[in-house]
């Protein structure tokens, strides 16, 4: 596996500034919205003290699930979360457990799919003449139709439990396959079921860890139990992560019955998921 993994990391930087570089303008402000975000947030919490900021955090978390519509709410944000340009899929799942602990698992699930059903039927019909415009100029995006038309719900459902395209990318790049049906897309969204409850199990993992008055009650040994398995947890989905994505780029290149030029076409369709005709700038169009 470590001869694998070489390659893998050599090329990630690479290909993770070719994807920056395809996407459009609108995604790119975002991204650098986001950033600046992340870097505000960590600078006050360094400024305020860990320790408060994550008993506030937690407070206002206890406040949202004690709350009579919390719950709907945060349904609406993930159901919102699952339209480009929108992002922080993994974060809403993780509020979840947070708040709700192992039971916001029953929140996170449904929301999830009930929020990116809506987005492929919308997405669907709104650019149908897109769609159809960009499929026949593009030979890569026909290899890859033509892949899972071939493969059916087996494919579908790998390629979704991929991590990448990551949850909202994946929402479009589905819609933006024809082949693709909508119960087949259910289906294959209620596979990622086991990656959100990883998520929220973190979730509630790190509530825990927040709360003063719950640490005070733990000694070390139960301190250091919770923060392995909370650093478990994360390792976990990301090797998980990584091994998924892997083992679905060597299936697609592998299929039996496949031409391996158009395996390798539909590989790098995947690969270059920002490039689908849902999200590709309109002057590509």
């Amino acid at each position: 596996m470590s001869v694998q993994v070489l390659p893998f990391l050599k090329a990630l930087p690479r290909r993770i500034f070719n994807w920056y570089l395809r996407l459009p303008r609108t995604a790119k402000l975002l991204l650098w919205a986001w950033v600046a975000f992340e870097i505000a947030l960590i600078t006050t919490i360094f400024a305020i003290g860990p320790a408060r900021v994550a008993q506030f955090l937690y407070d206002k978390a206890e406040a949202l699930a004690d709350s009579r519509y919390g719950w709907l709410v945060v349904g609406v944000v993930l159901a919102c979360i699952s339209f480009p340009p929108l992002a922080g899929h993994t974060t809403v799942t993780g509020l979840c457990g947070y708040a709700w602990g192992i039971k916001g698992f029953y929140i996170a699930a449904p929301a999830s799919l009930i929020g990116a059903s809506i987005a492929f039927v919308v997405l669907r019909l709104c650019f149908q003449q897109r769609l159809q415009g960009f499929v026949k100029r593009n030979e890569k995006w026909q290899a890859l139709e033509s892949v899972i038309a071939a493969k059916g719900l087996g494919l579908i459902i790998l390629i979704r439990m991929s991590p990448f395209p990551p949850w909202v990318y994946s929402n479009v790049l589905f819609a933006s396959i024809s082949s693709v049906k909508l119960w087949q897309f259910a289906i294959a969204t209620c596979f990622v079921f086991p990656k959100i409850f990883m998520q929220v199990y973190i979730g509630s993992l790190l509530a825990v860890l927040s709360d003063g008055e719950q640490r005070k009650h733990m000694d070390t040994q139960l301190k250091i139990i919770n923060g392995v398995l909370l650093g478990g947890g994360i390792a976990i989905a990301i090797v998980a992560s990584w091994v998924i994505y892997t083992s679905v780029q060597k299936h697609i290149r592998t299929l039996p019955g496949i031409p391996p030029a158009v395996d390798e076409l539909a590989a790098e369709a995947l690969e270059e998921s920002e490039d689908a005709p849902l999200l590709s700038n309109a002057e590509h169009v």
